[in-house]
């Protein structure tokens, strides 16, 4: 383990950008990470590379992504439903099944090197979903999780009649460095799920802080909100650069 823990994380919100851009520029702070890793392991510690973090927010132009366990009869357009709503398809190589992302979602991507804060991926999964369901109840809406399934959950009490999914998690990770991460609905055009079962559960709905709250919310504050909650659970230093 690298001794020279590195907390200061950098912070990047980048606006609509388009999922295979983004997918690729993951790729790359997350290989570069590995790259020093891999090099400090052949080094002595005094030598040792500080590894940079990164907490990435976007949001993407509409497309259905799924996962390495999941099964693509989950999606249910084919190719023309697929140009006809505007959509784009990929499989990818993150964790859990079919998921949406478009305009009005909070899509975060934490490229953190795990040595510089806990090597616990549970613990990294809880955290995520903790920072969302804070999020949550600084307007009002209470949330949690159901047992079984990952995300944030409204109505997740056992025997709630109408559980509903409002933020979505899938994440790889690879010698403690993670890729991939969250889908936060805010303002999420909601009709686009019903073209998928969403990350095959079949059985319970998906929902937004806009169809929650009958309005549609301040982006920008939800999203200054939430990446604050993620510093202060991760005790990490959101910076400008690293």
């Amino acid at each position: 383990m690298n001794f020279k823990l590195n907390k200061d994380t950098q912070f990047l919100s980048l606006g609509m950008m388009d999922y295979k851009e983004s997918w690729d520029y993951q790729e790359e702070l997350f290989l570069k990470t590995i790259e020093i890793k891999t090099k400090n392991r052949k080094i002595e510690e005094n030598l040792h590379e500080i590894t940079p973090n990164y907490l990435i927010f976007l949001e993407h132009p509409h497309v259905y992504t799924l996962g390495k366990s999941g099964s693509e009869q989950n999606l249910l357009l084919d190719k023309n439903g697929l140009i006809q709503k505007k959509a784009t398809f990929y499989k990818i190589n993150r964790g859990g099944d079919i998921t949406y992302h478009g305009p009005g979602q909070i899509v975060g991507y934490p490229i953190l090197d795990l040595d510089n804060f806990f090597t616990d991926i549970h613990k990294y999964l809880r955290l995520l979903e903790e920072a969302v369901m804070l999020t949550l109840k600084d307007y009002g809406i209470e949330s949690g999780r159901i047992k079984g399934l990952t995300g944030v959950w409204i109505d997740y009490q056992e025997g709630a009649k109408n559980p509903r999914k409002i933020c979505a998690l899938g994440v790889k990770s690879s010698r403690w460095v993670t890729m991939h991460g969250f889908a936060f609905n805010v303002n999420t055009d909601l009709n686009y799920f019903k073209n998928i079962i969403p990350c095959g559960i079949d059985d319970k709905a998906v929902t937004s802080m806009e169809a929650e709250l009958g309005k549609k919310q301040d982006f920008e504050e939800v999203s200054y909100k939430l990446k604050n909650h993620i510093a202060t659970l991760f005790e990490m230093k959101l910076v400008d650069k690293v």
